[in-house]
């Protein structure tokens, strides 16, 4: 039913792509992110929630058409349905139905409820493609509320010292999960990149805690003790280093190896991440039942070997679909 080619994963009968990384047709798209959806599509098909951030980032005369999760519709004899993915808002799972063979394109995920994207739903099937991107067993989260404790925590000795808190993690699902989590430590500023994106959320009935922008003409003074939120683009630029008295924090799953803070000489680092962590994984591809996985981007050769040793057939595949790389 599925066939990986140069152009991305192709449903043969549906005569479809899921998260093409070249032009085509008709691309049916997991969430947001820009390794999963890449400009130059004839037509776009994905959830309603991800409808405004793909024209944010792609463009707002693209051919897009939202659908709502567990609604089926039909596309060449292919009967398919969205279902929650839990990685960003309105990430979805691909589930796809042909002469009784059921196959389920993951995207990115994560099994943690953030409190923010709708929860993970495990779907049952044949075959299972799934991301690895932390595919070891050292990726281990703790829950939401002890990440959230663990960054108020900064906050409050960053404050007796009179330093502003920068936290630095991506515009689209990361951020919102921090503006989230610090909400009650004080006045939050986040750059106008994030702030677009946080429009996303507000449309989709989503309402996050107040806060202000920071643009290219912000004076930086005025952010002096306060919380700032940058994306990871930010990261050796003037902006943060003219930030007074800063402190500054990486979110990323990256920060759960001893080490990775020490690598951007960070003065913290968060292990706080959107995508599944080892237990997470092992957790979705056994509820699925799939009789064959297909891992195709992160940690493949770890994950997909363990699989296999446990008496789940399981093969490498690979794509341009990214990871947590810049952070």
């Amino acid at each position: 039913m599925i066939q990986f080619t140069s152009k991305g994963i192709y449903c043969v009968p549906g005569k479809f792509y899921l998260d093409p990384w070249q032009p085509v047709d008709l691309a049916i798209i997991t969430h947001g992110h820009a390794d999963h959806a890449y400009p130059g599509m004839k037509k776009y098909l994905c959830h309603h929630f991800t409808v405004n951030i793909l024209k944010s980032r792609i463009g707002h005369d693209i051919q897009v058409e939202g659908v709502a999760y567990n609604r089926p519709f039909h596309i060449n004899g292919v009967k398919i349905s969205l279902h929650p993915a839990g990685h960003i808002i309105g990430s979805s799972q691909i589930r796809m139905e042909y002469k009784g063979k059921v196959i389920v394109f993951t995207g990115d995920y994560k099994i943690q409820d953030d409190g923010l994207s709708t929860p993970f739903e495990p779907v049952k099937c044949h075959e299972l493609i799934t991301e690895s991107t932390f595919g070891l067993p050292i990726y281990r989260w703790e829950s939401v509320a002890a990440q959230t404790q663990r960054l108020n925590e900064w906050i409050m000795h960053n404050q007796g010292f009179k330093k502003t808190s920068v936290f630095i993690g991506y515009s689209l699902g990361k951020s919102q999960r921090i503006l989230n989590a610090v909400k009650d430590m004080g006045e939050v500023y986040v750059h106008y990149s994030i702030a677009k994106l946080n429009m996303a959320y507000s449309e989709a009935g989503i309402q996050l805690p107040p806060y202000h922008i920071v643009g290219l003409r912000t004076d930086t003074k005025q952010l002096d003790g306060k919380i700032v939120l940058l994306p990871p683009a930010l990261l050796d630029t003037h902006l943060l280093q003219k930030i007074p008295h800063v402190a500054y924090a990486i979110c990323s799953g990256w920060m759960q190896i001893r080490g990775a803070r020490r690598w951007r000489s960070a003065d913290a680092g968060f292990a706080i991440s959107d995508h599944a962590d080892w237990n997470g994984l092992l957790q979705a591809v056994k509820e699925s039942g799939a009789e064959k996985v297909y891992v195709t981007h992160g940690q493949t050769a770890t994950f997909s070997k363990y699989l296999n040793e446990i008496g789940i057939e399981a093969e490498e595949v690979k794509t341009n679909y990214g990871e947590e790389i810049s952070i």
